[in-house]
């Protein structure tokens, strides 16, 4: 489903958002930013902490509840894929969205098998930061997206990174292995935030993506500060955001896209923009979870 362009990219008076620390130019150029209550942007006082983004009125976001804000694409290996890279454990796997489950003779046989496969699926570590986000992408156009900077934080539940809903969502589930984050421009200096959670239980990756993306004007993943080097703005608490998702088996891709200017406008548009770099990265991740 695709975002429209009278989605939420505002926040209220006491809207904030997280800016994650990435490598040691993050860590200068990140700050939280704060608010007091009725009050946003650089004068903004110190009063508050991390707070969701909300719509600027009910209206506005009973508008873009109705015409589907979020994107939700949930990806699994195709069956050529499957069966050339891992035909025994690909039936025992758990089931993603747009899957069916049938039971079959090897499906059966395998049964008793499935539970020392899934403890073995959970000890798997995530995809090598490297390997995962690219230094480049290119969209058919020929548009390139930097990677302005990357980074495996300390948990998948930190505060500072991740809102409280998701933080509730991630521990009632059976675990998570790793957090990682990176960001990146395009040729405009559009900003976007890639966040990707590995789950140790495919189940629990279906059911963040799709409790994730029905609360469409919920951010639950923070956006992170550009480092100097980059020469781009932090942008204001109050400028448009898109998110989408993506699960690829045990892994959810959290996509943000934010225009240079932090207009609150174009929401298709931008939502397109993100779709290429939120390719890229899925295909990394299906490549990796395929092959292990």
């Amino acid at each position: 489903m695709n975002s429209s362009d009278n989605a939420p990219g505002s926040g209220g008076p006491d809207d904030d958002r997280w800016n994650v620390v990435l490598d040691d130019d993050f860590v200068n150029a990140a700050t939280v930013k704060e608010s007091r209550p009725g009050q946003t942007g650089p004068g903004a006082g110190p009063d508050a902490g991390p707070k969701r983004v909300w719509p600027r009125n009910l209206a506005l976001a009973l508008c873009a509840a109705a015409l589907a804000f979020l994107v939700l694409k949930v990806i699994q290996p195709s069956d050529e894929e499957s069966t050339a890279s891992a035909p025994a454990s690909a039936s025992a796997s758990a089931p993603t969205a747009g899957s069916s489950v049938s039971a079959t003779p090897s499906a059966s046989a395998s049964a008793s098998a499935s539970a020392p496969a899934a403890a073995a699926a959970a000890d798997r570590p995530a995809v090598p930061l490297e390997q995962v986000f690219p230094a480049e992408v290119k969209d058919a156009a020929g548009g390139v997206y930097t990677k302005l900077g990357a980074a495996v934080l300390a948990s998948c539940v930190e505060p500072d990174s991740v809102g409280p809903r998701l933080i509730a969502l991630i521990k009632r589930g059976k675990g998570c292995v790793s957090h990682q984050v990176a960001l990146y421009k395009d040729a405009q200096n559009n900003q976007f935030n890639v966040s990707v959670f590995t789950m140790k239980d495919p189940k629990d990756t279906l059911h963040l993506v799709t409790e994730l993306s029905m609360a469409f004007d919920d951010y639950q993943v923070g956006a992170q500060a550009p480092p100097p080097s980059a020469g781009l703005p932090v942008l204001a608490a109050d400028s448009g955001m898109i998110q989408t998702f993506a699960g690829v088996d045990r892994v959810m891709i959290v996509t943000l896209g934010q225009w240079a200017d932090g207009r609150v406008a174009d929401y298709q548009k931008l939502t397109d923009r993100t779709s290429p770099l939120s390719d890229a990265v899925s295909k990394n991740v299906s490549a990796y979870e395929i092959k292990r």
